[in-house]
Protein backbone atom coordinates (compact mmCIF):
# COMPACT_ATOMS: atom_id res chain seq x y z
CA UNK A 1 0.00 0.00 0.00
CA UNK A 2 1.43 3.40 -0.91
CA UNK A 3 -0.14 6.87 0.82
CA UNK A 4 -0.18 10.28 -0.68
CA UNK A 5 0.99 12.78 0.77
CA UNK A 6 -2.23 14.20 1.54
CA UNK A 7 -2.52 11.61 3.82
CA UNK A 8 -5.12 9.40 1.95
CA UNK A 9 -4.48 5.66 1.68
CA UNK A 10 -3.74 4.28 -1.52
CA UNK A 11 -3.22 0.92 -2.62
CA UNK A 12 -1.30 -0.89 -5.24
CA UNK A 13 -3.70 -1.03 -8.13
CA UNK A 14 -0.85 -3.04 -10.14
CA UNK A 15 -1.61 -6.06 -7.78
CA UNK A 16 -5.60 -5.23 -7.18
CA UNK A 17 -7.50 -8.41 -8.40
CA UNK A 18 -10.38 -5.83 -9.27
CA UNK A 19 -8.05 -3.66 -11.69
CA UNK A 20 -9.46 -5.12 -14.80
CA UNK A 21 -12.64 -4.87 -14.17
CA UNK A 22 -13.87 -2.60 -11.43
CA UNK A 23 -11.13 0.08 -11.74
CA UNK A 24 -11.40 0.19 -15.63
CA UNK A 25 -15.29 0.27 -14.96
CA UNK A 26 -15.04 3.25 -12.94
CA UNK A 27 -16.20 1.22 -9.91
CA UNK A 28 -13.58 1.85 -7.67
CA UNK A 29 -11.09 5.01 -7.58
CA UNK A 30 -7.75 4.87 -5.65
CA UNK A 31 -7.49 6.75 -2.62
CA UNK A 32 -11.57 7.13 -2.81
CA UNK A 33 -13.26 4.19 -3.58
CA UNK A 34 -11.21 1.22 -2.36
CA UNK A 35 -10.99 -2.04 -0.92
CA UNK A 36 -7.80 -3.01 -0.85
CA UNK A 37 -6.63 -0.49 1.97
CA UNK A 38 -7.33 -0.09 5.72
CA UNK A 39 -9.54 2.38 5.91
CA UNK A 40 -13.04 1.78 6.64
CA UNK A 41 -14.95 4.93 4.19
CA UNK A 42 -13.36 3.49 1.33
CA UNK A 43 -14.21 0.05 1.64
CA UNK A 44 -17.81 0.89 2.68
CA UNK A 45 -18.20 3.25 -0.74
CA UNK A 46 -16.53 0.14 -2.38
CA UNK A 47 -19.21 -2.00 -1.18
CA UNK A 48 -21.64 0.65 -2.22
CA UNK A 49 -20.82 0.19 -5.84
CA UNK A 50 -19.78 -3.58 -5.80
CA UNK A 51 -22.00 -5.44 -4.16
CA UNK A 52 -21.69 -8.24 -5.48
CA UNK A 53 -18.22 -8.57 -4.26
CA UNK A 54 -18.87 -8.91 -0.79
CA UNK A 55 -18.87 -12.89 -0.35
CA UNK A 56 -15.46 -12.63 -1.55
CA UNK A 57 -14.40 -10.58 1.77
CA UNK A 58 -16.78 -12.34 4.25
CA UNK A 59 -13.88 -14.42 5.06
CA UNK A 60 -10.94 -11.77 4.68
CA UNK A 61 -8.40 -11.32 7.42
CA UNK A 62 -9.16 -7.66 8.35
CA UNK A 63 -12.53 -7.67 10.55
CA UNK A 64 -13.54 -4.30 9.31
CA UNK A 65 -13.80 -5.81 5.28
CA UNK A 66 -15.64 -8.69 6.78
CA UNK A 67 -18.11 -6.16 8.91
CA UNK A 68 -18.66 -3.93 5.92
CA UNK A 69 -19.30 -7.15 3.55
CA UNK A 70 -21.78 -8.63 6.14
CA UNK A 71 -24.03 -5.56 5.25
CA UNK A 72 -24.08 -6.75 1.49
CA UNK A 73 -24.52 -10.96 2.01
CA UNK A 74 -27.24 -12.90 2.23
CA UNK A 75 -28.90 -14.02 5.52
CA UNK A 76 -28.31 -18.01 4.61
CA UNK A 77 -24.38 -16.18 4.54
CA UNK A 78 -24.61 -14.47 7.49
CA UNK A 79 -25.73 -17.63 9.35
CA UNK A 80 -22.15 -18.78 8.85
CA UNK A 81 -20.74 -15.93 10.50
CA UNK A 82 -22.22 -16.20 13.81
CA UNK A 83 -18.72 -17.35 15.21
CA UNK A 84 -17.08 -14.29 14.04
CA UNK A 85 -13.76 -13.04 16.54
CA UNK A 86 -14.95 -10.02 16.00
CA UNK A 87 -17.47 -8.19 17.97
CA UNK A 88 -18.37 -5.32 15.45
CA UNK A 89 -19.32 -8.28 12.56
CA UNK A 90 -21.27 -9.97 15.09
CA UNK A 91 -22.86 -6.68 15.89
CA UNK A 92 -23.56 -6.67 12.08
CA UNK A 93 -25.34 -10.44 12.26
CA UNK A 94 -26.92 -9.22 15.48
CA UNK A 95 -29.06 -6.11 13.11
CA UNK A 96 -29.58 -8.13 9.63
CA UNK A 97 -30.42 -11.77 10.51
CA UNK A 98 -34.10 -12.41 11.52
CA UNK A 99 -35.24 -12.33 15.26
CA UNK A 100 -35.80 -15.66 14.98
CA UNK A 101 -32.40 -16.61 14.21
CA UNK A 102 -30.63 -14.67 16.89
CA UNK A 103 -30.27 -17.87 19.74
CA UNK A 104 -26.84 -18.15 18.77
CA UNK A 105 -26.34 -14.56 20.04
CA UNK A 106 -28.42 -14.49 22.94
CA UNK A 107 -25.48 -14.83 25.25
CA UNK A 108 -22.79 -13.10 22.86
CA UNK A 109 -19.87 -11.74 24.94
CA UNK A 110 -20.40 -8.21 23.68
CA UNK A 111 -23.06 -6.01 25.51
CA UNK A 112 -23.86 -3.94 21.87
CA UNK A 113 -24.65 -7.51 20.19
CA UNK A 114 -26.98 -8.76 23.21
CA UNK A 115 -28.91 -5.42 22.72
CA UNK A 116 -29.70 -5.51 19.45
CA UNK A 117 -30.76 -9.21 20.33
CA UNK A 118 -32.48 -8.52 23.24
CA UNK A 119 -34.46 -5.87 20.89
CA UNK A 120 -34.74 -7.78 17.90
CA UNK A 121 -35.72 -11.76 18.82
CA UNK A 122 -39.16 -12.67 19.40
CA UNK A 123 -41.48 -11.93 22.52
CA UNK A 124 -41.54 -15.66 23.63
CA UNK A 125 -37.66 -15.70 23.81
CA UNK A 126 -37.30 -12.91 25.89
CA UNK A 127 -36.74 -14.61 28.97
CA UNK A 128 -33.83 -16.30 28.47
CA UNK A 129 -32.28 -12.99 28.91
CA UNK A 130 -33.65 -11.91 31.92
CA UNK A 131 -30.57 -12.43 33.86
CA UNK A 132 -28.20 -11.08 31.53
CA UNK A 133 -25.64 -8.91 33.09
CA UNK A 134 -25.90 -6.01 31.24
CA UNK A 135 -28.34 -3.51 32.51
CA UNK A 136 -29.07 -1.73 29.15
CA UNK A 137 -29.64 -5.42 28.20
CA UNK A 138 -32.46 -5.67 31.05
CA UNK A 139 -34.14 -2.69 30.66
CA UNK A 140 -35.23 -3.57 26.91
CA UNK A 141 -36.86 -6.34 28.83
CA UNK A 142 -38.40 -4.81 30.79
CA UNK A 143 -40.04 -2.94 28.02
CA UNK A 144 -40.28 -6.18 25.45
CA UNK A 145 -41.53 -9.10 28.00
CA UNK A 146 -45.62 -9.30 28.07
CA UNK A 147 -46.34 -7.62 31.34
CA UNK A 148 -47.77 -10.81 32.83
CA UNK A 149 -44.45 -12.28 32.68
CA UNK A 150 -42.55 -9.61 34.47
CA UNK A 151 -42.58 -11.03 38.06
CA UNK A 152 -39.07 -12.35 37.57
CA UNK A 153 -37.13 -8.82 37.45
CA UNK A 154 -39.16 -7.26 39.97
CA UNK A 155 -36.18 -7.55 42.55
CA UNK A 156 -33.69 -6.48 39.49
CA UNK A 157 -30.80 -4.71 41.19
CA UNK A 158 -31.01 -1.70 38.49
CA UNK A 159 -33.01 0.93 39.22
CA UNK A 160 -33.79 2.17 35.77
CA UNK A 161 -35.03 -1.65 35.30
CA UNK A 162 -37.52 -1.75 38.10
CA UNK A 163 -39.01 1.72 37.02
CA UNK A 164 -39.75 -0.16 33.62
CA UNK A 165 -41.61 -2.71 35.36
CA UNK A 166 -43.57 -0.90 37.42
CA UNK A 167 -44.59 0.96 34.55
CA UNK A 168 -45.77 -2.61 33.38
CA UNK A 169 -46.54 -5.19 35.44
CA UNK A 170 -50.58 -5.45 35.60
CA UNK A 171 -51.65 -3.24 38.49
CA UNK A 172 -53.24 -5.87 40.92
CA UNK A 173 -49.59 -6.97 41.30
CA UNK A 174 -48.14 -3.61 42.00
CA UNK A 175 -48.19 -4.17 45.71
CA UNK A 176 -45.22 -6.53 45.63
CA UNK A 177 -43.07 -2.97 44.71
CA UNK A 178 -44.94 -0.86 47.10
CA UNK A 179 -41.55 -1.16 49.43
CA UNK A 180 -39.07 -0.93 46.44
CA UNK A 181 -35.81 0.56 48.17
CA UNK A 182 -35.63 3.24 45.46
CA UNK A 183 -38.40 6.02 45.85
CA UNK A 184 -38.35 6.97 41.71
CA UNK A 185 -39.73 3.47 41.29
CA UNK A 186 -42.11 3.71 44.75
CA UNK A 187 -43.47 6.46 42.82
CA UNK A 188 -44.27 4.89 39.93
CA UNK A 189 -46.13 2.24 41.64
CA UNK A 190 -47.91 5.39 43.32
CA UNK A 191 -49.14 6.45 39.86
CA UNK A 192 -50.73 3.28 39.09
CA UNK A 193 -51.56 0.85 42.17
CA UNK A 194 -55.44 1.20 43.27
CA UNK A 195 -56.33 3.55 45.55
CA UNK A 196 -57.47 1.10 48.19
CA UNK A 197 -53.61 -0.35 48.11
CA UNK A 198 -52.33 3.03 47.89
CA UNK A 199 -53.52 4.01 51.32
CA UNK A 200 -50.19 1.42 52.53
CA UNK A 201 -47.96 4.41 50.69
CA UNK A 202 -49.57 7.39 52.50
CA UNK A 203 -46.22 7.20 55.12
CA UNK A 204 -44.01 7.15 52.16
CA UNK A 205 -40.36 7.97 53.03
CA UNK A 206 -39.91 10.16 50.21
CA UNK A 207 -42.48 13.71 50.08
CA UNK A 208 -42.93 12.73 46.11
CA UNK A 209 -44.44 9.27 47.04
CA UNK A 210 -46.77 10.76 49.89
CA UNK A 211 -48.06 13.62 47.21
CA UNK A 212 -48.81 11.18 45.05
CA UNK A 213 -50.39 9.44 47.34
CA UNK A 214 -52.54 12.36 48.52
CA UNK A 215 -53.90 13.22 45.15
CA UNK A 216 -55.18 9.53 44.43
CA UNK A 217 -56.61 8.12 48.09
CA UNK A 218 -59.97 8.64 48.79
CA UNK A 219 -60.15 11.65 50.85
CA UNK A 220 -61.48 10.19 53.85
CA UNK A 221 -58.11 9.02 54.00
CA UNK A 222 -56.31 12.72 54.22
CA UNK A 223 -57.13 12.91 57.71
CA UNK A 224 -53.94 11.95 59.08
CA UNK A 225 -51.63 13.74 56.40
CA UNK A 226 -53.04 17.22 57.59
CA UNK A 227 -49.64 17.78 59.18
CA UNK A 228 -47.59 16.22 57.10
CA UNK A 229 -43.67 17.41 57.55
CA UNK A 230 -43.29 18.50 53.82
CA UNK A 231 -45.30 21.87 52.91
CA UNK A 232 -46.11 20.65 49.02
CA UNK A 233 -48.10 17.71 50.45
CA UNK A 234 -49.75 19.77 53.77
CA UNK A 235 -51.37 21.91 50.81
CA UNK A 236 -52.56 19.27 48.53
CA UNK A 237 -54.18 17.64 51.57
CA UNK A 238 -55.75 21.02 52.57
CA UNK A 239 -57.23 21.71 49.20
CA UNK A 240 -58.60 17.94 48.54
CA UNK A 241 -60.17 18.22 52.26
CA UNK A 242 -61.91 21.90 51.29
CA UNK A 243 -63.14 20.80 48.16
CA UNK A 244 -64.56 17.67 49.70
CA UNK A 245 -66.49 19.75 52.14
CA UNK A 246 -67.43 22.79 48.94
CA UNK A 247 -69.07 19.82 47.49
CA UNK A 248 -70.64 18.01 51.01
Amino acid sequence: MEQEKTGVPTADCGSCPHREDRLKGGRCNPGDVCVRVMSGRQISRFFTRNPDLAELYAGDEFWERRAIAARYLSQQRLLQMLDDPDEVVRRVLAYRLPGAQLQALLNDPDREVRITVADRIPIDQLEQMVEDEDYMVRQILARRLQPGRLFRMILDSDREVRKHVASRLPAESLGLMMNDPAPEVRLVVAERIDEESLKGMLDDSDWRVRLTACQRVPVEALDSMVDDEDEDVRIVVAARISDAADKG
